[in-house]
């Protein structure tokens, strides 16, 4: 039986995705109101109901079970960290396909609970992720920084506490599950902060992607000379624009790589001609999904 927690109301535009079925529940890393459930709400929408998880790990588990889940949403990439590497070798060993992706701003608030000022406040507290994000407006504090697991239990702690002397830096879709006032909106230091998160569900679903312009693709090839150069050459001339190219050792190997593509196209004809060419030329090749390019949000 599907686990299911509460839902909170992020924004009034169309989910990217399209919007889903009544009672779809999909697997999250993190707690309700954390940057992972605002990805999937602008997916999904609003109604979607939130599994969430202490791990990615079990995120990818719950999403390949039926019974618990209808899929998952894990984060893949940062505009300033980079690449989770380790959730691409989960998305890889997994039985998942990707059916979608979307980027999310991620912006940074001082959470208080009602009627609580700057003055009053003597702590603040977050995930050192976000603690780092915030230095420059924090420091013009003279606050205590608590570490804390997660962003959004830094806020549900704070709202079922009454603490009148902390803050918790946290989304503002964490600020509308627990009651809180946005003290202070936008305190990250980098602005251009957006997260990638993938859509996954187990790939023996049959699913349908209207307009699909986007796949992900992990090959490897004999690892001869220029054999990666010839792969990357028929992607070229057959007119795919290769956005993302990510190697990987492969284990048991002696410095061996596989390479994860993300590619965009024009129709999945043009696509399918690209695979037929360089399959001949990799050793293994396995197609995650076939999808349309996500949205920035």
């Amino acid at each position: 039986m599907k686990n299911e927690s509460q839902n909170a109301r992020s924004n009034s535009s169309p989910p990217a995705g399209g919007g889903a079925p009544v009672g779809t529940a999909v697997s999250i890393q993190g707690y309700e109101g954390s940057f992972h459930q605002e990805a999937a709400q602008q997916f999904f929408g609003n109604d979607v109901t939130v599994i969430s998880c202490a791990t990615f790990k079990e995120v990818v588990k719950i999403a390949c079970n039926k019974k618990e889940s209808d899929g998952g949403v894990m984060a893949i990439e940062n505009s300033i960290a980079g690449s989770i590497l380790p959730n691409y070798n989960l998305l890889q060993k997994s039985s998942l396909q990707i059916i979608g992706e979307i980027f999310l701003h991620i912006k940074q608030n001082l959470l208080v609970n009602p009627g609580v000022k700057l003055q009053d406040i003597k702590e603040v507290h977050s995930h050192p992720m976000a603690l780092q994000q915030c230095l420059e407006f924090l420091d013009k504090y003279e606050w205590k920084l608590v570490e804390t697991e997660d962003t959004a239990l830094s806020a549900k702690l704070l709202h079922q506490h009454r603490n009148r002397h902390a803050a918790a830096i946290a989304s503002k879709l964490a600020a509308d599950l627990f009651q809180l006032e946005m003290i202070a909106p936008n305190i990250h230091t980098l602005k251009n902060n957006y997260t990638r998160f993938l859509i996954l569900k187990p790939e023996d679903d049959t699913v349908t992607i209207e307009e699909a312009d986007k796949a992900s693709v992990n090959f490897h090839t004999d690892h001869s000379r220029g054999s990666l150069a010839k792969v990357l050459t028929r992607i070229a001339d057959g007119g795919i624009n290769l956005s993302k190219l990510q190697s990987f050792p492969i284990p048991g190997s002696d410095w061996k790589y596989s390479f994860h593509a993300d590619m965009e196209f024009d129709s999945i004809e043009q696509f399918n001609e690209v695979i037929k060419n360089i399959r001949p030329l990799t050793a293994e090749l396995k197609i995650y999904g076939i999808y349309k390019k996500g949205k920035i949000v």
